[in-house]
């Protein structure tokens, strides 16, 4: 779906909210490019070149760690444009060209609209396309996912009397449920308090830690939400750099939720990976580089000096991003220390 149009409903019955989500984000991302000033949102690759570049050279560190295996697949989950891949690359490629030579390049995407962008940023490096994480071909693997996580999908549990009920979607509003069999949910909890459970994260962390258990590698997750599971009420939509009601108009806006970090790493851990972090986004930035390299950006370039230097506090500060994001990575359980997420 594109141009602004609504998605349609389901013939007037309540719709369960993560199948809402699933639709209507699947409607938003198909024909259109979301990114930038003349979007509904700016990331952080769109902000920086140097988070790109940072964490291409993340992923040439960690190859180096893993033993050089060539090949090697670099993965990016949910690329956007491009953006970020493009200036991975170049870095790479000027710093460690035996890294840059023994990897090949996969995108998840479903997107057709964005997939064409990619094609136009990263066509000379052969990049691969899938529509899902399962269809990697095999072997040790990078992977980089830069707010993938909170673009999935979550269903929504309220507390009422001595019980919880389930939030599902009708005509624009929320309808409340029975649960059914197999939610984990806490006993206790406030009247009207908000349990929020993405099954899609927990799956993609139990895919990916089993496969890098098994086959070697890292994955390196950047996204907003809180280092701990709790309460509360995350969903939210953007449109136009603007707050947007999430349940009006589906797939015309970006739904998105607050990731549950913790539910993520137990997953890993449970498919036999190890986990490292998380960690707020700005500490672990600054740690693998990015005011280094923001600086030697305005250095080379001082007209643009001030922009470099600003989208570099923006990324890391705790008042910008720097608090709120965080980084998670995924690994074989012999990486013992990734860079960034060393002991301080």
């Amino acid at each position: 779906m594109s141009g602004g149009t609504p998605l349609g409903g389901t013939a007037g019955r309540p719709e369960r909210l993560d199948h809402f989500m699933a639709r209507a984000a699947a409607a938003y991302y198909a024909g259109r490019d979301p990114f930038g000033a003349r979007g509904d949102f700016i990331t952080a690759p769109e902000i920086s070149q140097a988070f790109g570049e940072c964490l291409g050279l993340w992923a040439a560190v960690v190859w180096q760690e893993m033993g050089r295996p060539d090949p090697v697949l670099l993965v990016e989950l949910g690329p956007g444009r491009g953006t970020l891949m493009a200036d991975a690359l170049r870095a790479v490629a000027g710093v460690l060209p035996a890294f840059r030579a023994a990897l090949r390049l996969h995108l998840v995407e479903q997107s057709p609209a964005l997939r064409e962008a990619q094609r136009r940023a990263l066509g000379q490096a052969d990049p691969m396309w899938h529509d899902e994480l399962s269809s990697l071909p095999a072997g040790p693997a990078l992977v980089l996912g830069n707010e993938f996580l909170d673009a999935l999908p979550i269903r929504q549990f309220i507390r009422r009397g001595d019980g919880w009920r389930e939030r599902f979607v009708q005509a624009g509003a929320f309808v409340e449920q029975d649960v059914g069999p197999g939610v984990p949910l806490p006993p206790d909890a406030p009247e009207g308090a908000v349990q929020e459970v993405s099954e899609a994260c927990r799956a993609v962390a139990a895919m990916l830690g089993a496969r890098l258990a098994a086959q070697g590698g890292a994955a390196l997750f950047l996204d907003y939400g809180p280092a701990r599971s709790g309460l509360g009420d995350s969903l939210q939509a953007l449109s136009v750099h603007r707050a947007a009601d999430p349940l009006a108009a589906p797939g015309t806006a970006d739904i998105t939720a607050h990731v549950d970090f913790q539910a993520v790493a137990e997953a890993a851990r449970a498919a036999g990976a190890a986990v490292q972090g998380p960690l707020p986004q700005g500490m672990f930035l600054q740690s693998i580089g990015l005011v280094t390299r923001a600086a030697a950006l305005a250095g080379a370039a001082p007209a643009h000096a001030g922009r470099q230097l600003s989208a570099a506090q923006r990324l890391i500060a705790p008042e910008g991003m720097g608090r709120l994001f965080k980084a998670l990575a995924l690994c074989h359980p012999a990486l013992s220390s990734l860079p960034g997420f060393q002991p301080s």
